[in-house]
């Protein structure tokens, strides 16, 4: 009987940092909003939706759907070129599939995870997509893991592991009831997903690992 492994998208299996700056400092221009930060401060709120990211980035929170417009069109039109699998995913990605049944929890919108996966060959290997429309409350919330379960058909269980790379993911996971691994390949940084997990490695593929000699 396989385990499941539910992986985070961006800074978990795909690089998309180039592309999400890229929208988020197109969008300021075409609005004529003078972004007082930087990218880092960008980076920094990746893994919240996009509204909550602007909010948290200093635009009025009535024009925060202008912005999220800007951004997406943007974006769909350079996501595919801009984006790519992270080193070891396609690894970490069949290997996880020799053991698990996989899906995608991501804040992304399925309108673009999907065309992603298929450009990078590694769709056929999940079970189900969960991105932010599919769900009211996103991560931290549990409800996108517990979205993800109910599609495959399962309960959450601590043989039920989520991967992905900031506190969101883990907090989910947590409240959900399964198990997690933190990745540092990614967004987060190691004291602060230290605080929800005490399982913490290098990249996907070692997380992968994990879950398997854990399991086997």
């Amino acid at each position: 009987m396989k385990t499941t492994i539910l992986f985070d998208l961006d800074g978990t299996l795909i690089d998309s940092t180039t592309a999400i700056l890229d929208s988020f400092n197109h969008s300021f221009k075409e609005l004529d909003f003078e972004f007082k930060g930087d990218d880092e401060d960008i980076k920094n709120e990746i893994g919240y939706p996009l509204d909550i990211m602007y909010e948290n980035l200093g635009v009025p929170k009535q024009k925060v759907w202008d912005f999220v417009d800007s951004y997406k069109k943007h974006y769909r039109k350079i996501s595919k070129e801009q984006t790519f699998l992270l080193p070891k995913a396609l690894e970490c990605v069949k290997l996880a599939s020799t053991f698990a049944n996989l899906g995608i929890v991501t804040t992304k919108t399925t309108a673009y995870t999907i065309p992603l996966l298929e450009n990078f060959g590694i769709m056929g290997y999940f079970e189900t997509i969960i991105g932010r429309q599919e769900v009211e409350n996103p991560k931290p919330h549990p409800e996108p893991i517990l979205k993800a379960l109910e599609n495959m058909g399962l309960k959450p269980s601590p043989n039920i592991y989520m991967i992905g790379d900031t506190k969101l993911d883990i907090i989910a996971a947590n409240e959900a009831g399964i198990n997690s691994v933190g990745v540092l390949c990614g967004y987060g940084k190691k004291e602060e997903l230290l605080k929800y997990t005490s399982n913490i490695v290098t990249d996907s593929l070692e997380a992968v690992k994990l879950i398997k000699k854990s399991y086997i």
